[in-house]
């Protein structure tokens, strides 16, 4: 595979030369393979074997709470990936993981990461560290979700999410991987309380909106 953009966003392979990139696509055992819109990766209950890297597309990594209500865990883009901490613990899915778009992902596991008596090359240690900050940059962002779901009022959780983008970039106009259904999901409130709360706030001067394009005009 040649190196290209979207890959050099990933953590695991973002800076590397040619050379090394090959060497670290080896070192994960990457292989692509393409889902039609709709199409599962992992269900409830399977073993999860390798984890994923979005190349083209997007991914919904959903899961049913225990009254069986859905819930929207995590809207994969391009170049970002999912499943890293079930595929290194050998876990069966808890989740459920499918293409919201067609999608090509880059399938890899982490069979070398736990050959400790084998020889490490200099590259070799860089991924163990790369694979660990990718770890660690995921419970920060399980951490923002909570902090998300935690508050009280739609208007607090929609303006903990933007804020939350915003601080990604820098810039006030976001661009959410999220239709209004799926951005509900990910709140945990009401489509219908959504939409108004999100017209209140645009009479309030204080986002406007078309779509998933979001501004924020104040804060």
């Amino acid at each position: 595979m040649d190196k290209s953009p979207v890959l050099d966003r990933c953590i695991l392979f973002h800076g590397l030369n040619d050379h090394d990139t090959a060497s670290a696509l080896a070192f994960f055992h990457a292989r692509e393979h393409s889902y039609s819109r709709g199409e599962s990766l992992r269900r409830p209950g399977d073993p999860v074997k390798s984890f994923g890297l979005v190349l083209e597309g997007q991914v919904h990594v959903l899961m049913d709470d225990f009254e069986g209500n859905r819930m929207l865990m995590a809207s994969v883009q391009p170049g970002n990936t999912f499943a890293e901490s079930l595929c290194y613990l050998g876990l069966e899915s808890q989740i459920q993981i499918e293409a919201v778009t067609d999608s090509r992902i880059l399938l890899m596991d982490t069979i070398s990461l736990k050959q400790p008596a084998r020889v490490l090359s200099v590259l070799d240690q860089e991924l163990f560290k790369r694979f660990t900050a990718m770890l660690a940059e995921r419970t920060l962002t399980l951490n923002n979700r909570i902090q998300i779901l935690s508050k009280l009022t739609i208007r607090e959780k929609v303006i903990m999410l933007l804020s939350e983008y915003k601080s990604v970039t820098g810039e006030p106009d976001i661009v959410l991987p999220f239709n209004r259904e799926t951005m509900a999901i990910y709140l945990g409130v009401n489509q219908s309380a959504l939409s108004r709360e999100l017209s209140k706030m645009r009479d309030e001067g204080i986002i406007t909106f078309h779509g998933s394009h979001f501004t924020i005009l104040k804060g």
